[in-house]
């Protein structure tokens, strides 16, 4: 018994010294590996350093292929675009946190186009090539302590002249008052046609207006409140205006007041913009037979929305838009920047306007 519990006991010992030595094995050969992997990594390096070394001394050329180029500036145009994104996501919230309106806004990023804000939507306008346009110079605009703006030239000297739009709306006015006010003209409303019925109706302080400001040495300029549907309409609107103003002298132009009626059941509701710029030319030309300068009000949707421009080119254009800075690429002489205006010997606000043409000296 004692023999065989012997060599049982030899056996396990020689299984565990060569046991031993498996492990002893495979640990010596992973070792070697990573001492290759040292090596083999340190001469990578090396042969690394070499080559960038060669290549700074313009030993030698990598040559890129297209696939290599297209998808370097794929990579390069993604991140440059995601860049731009951001910085102009990151704009948009600054400034419309600082409180700027969203039509300012769309209209910084869309220069070349005209944005209007009108009945609830955006609309763009690419700038025509072919219509005329202003020449001033936005800066020289400049609003003054009084919140009147003139035009200036570059010396500060100021090229416009302060004038107010009038009508029964004002009441009573002491012209003597408005003259010593700085007031150098004024557009009085000879009339309007109404909405519904179309029937012409002249303004009830008309006379008083018209009389008031040309014994105190205001200019004169005549406007009219528009409904006409058709030429004949618009025709006989300047017609009652003429007849109106034939005892008085009139400087300044007679103008076509056109803008959209509040009323969605206006007679003039559904006019198109070819109907609205047709009766705006047979008004304006019956002005002008008559010996007078035509002029048409009116403020963005006006003009960019209700009126084709293109066929408007003859006629002088008084454009209203209350802001510190004005908005209109287009032609035009008279700017109507205030529906709060305050002058002297008129009760309540009225509307404040500079104009940059002398129409005196162009009556002389």
């Amino acid at each position: 018994m004692d023999k065989m519990a012997a060599k049982r006991n030899k056996r396990k010992q020689m299984r565990s010294l060569i046991s031993n030595i498996i492990f002893c094995l495979i640990a010596l050969t992973a070792l070697m590996g990573c001492i290759v992997l040292v090596l083999q990594n340190h001469s990578l390096q090396n042969e690394s350093r070499e080559v960038m070394g060669r290549l700074e001394e313009h030993e030698l050329e990598y040559i890129y292929t297209q696939e290599d180029l297209n998808a370097y500036l794929a990579e390069n145009s993604i991140r440059e675009k995601e860049a731009e994104r951001n910085s102009i996501l990151g704009e948009i919230k600054q400034r419309m946190s600082s409180g700027e309106s969203t039509v300012s806004l769309l209209r910084s990023f869309f220069p070349e186009e005209v944005v209007v804000y009108a009945d609830g939507g955006y609309s763009f306008f690419p700038i025509s090539e072919t219509l005329k346009k202003h020449e001033y110079v936005y800066e020289n605009f400049v609003k003054q302590e009084n919140k009147e703006i003139v035009y200036t030239d570059e010396e500060k000297d100021i090229h416009s002249v302060k004038g107010i739009d009038v009508s029964k709306h004002q009441g009573k006015i002491d012209w003597e008052k408005v003259s010593g006010d700085g007031v150098s003209y004024a557009f009085i409303r000879a009339g309007y046609r109404g909405t519904s019925e179309g029937k012409l109706v002249e303004d009830e302080f008309f006379v008083d207006n018209i009389e008031g400001a040309t014994e105190n040495d205001v200019n004169v300029g005549i406007y009219f409140y528009t409904q006409a549907m058709t030429e004949e309409e618009a025709q006989e609107e300047a017609e009652f205006v003429l007849e109106l103003i034939e005892p008085y002298q009139v400087d300044y132009p007679i103008v076509l007041d056109l803008e959209e009626s509040e009323s969605a059941s206006a007679r003039t509701a559904k006019m198109t913009k070819e109907e609205y710029t047709k009766v705006a030319i047979a008004f304006c030309e019956a002005v002008r037979d008559a010996g007078y300068t035509p002029m048409i009000y009116g403020n963005l949707k006006t003009f960019m929305i209700m009126l084709d421009m293109e066929q408007l080119e003859d006629y002088e254009k008084w454009f209203a838009y209350y802001d510190d800075v004005v908005y209109f690429p287009y032609a035009f002489n008279i700017w109507q920047y205030s529906s709060k205006g305050s002058v002297d010997g008129i009760k309540g606000d009225v509307d404040l306007n500079i104009c940059m043409k002398d129409y005196m000296v162009e009556n002389e």
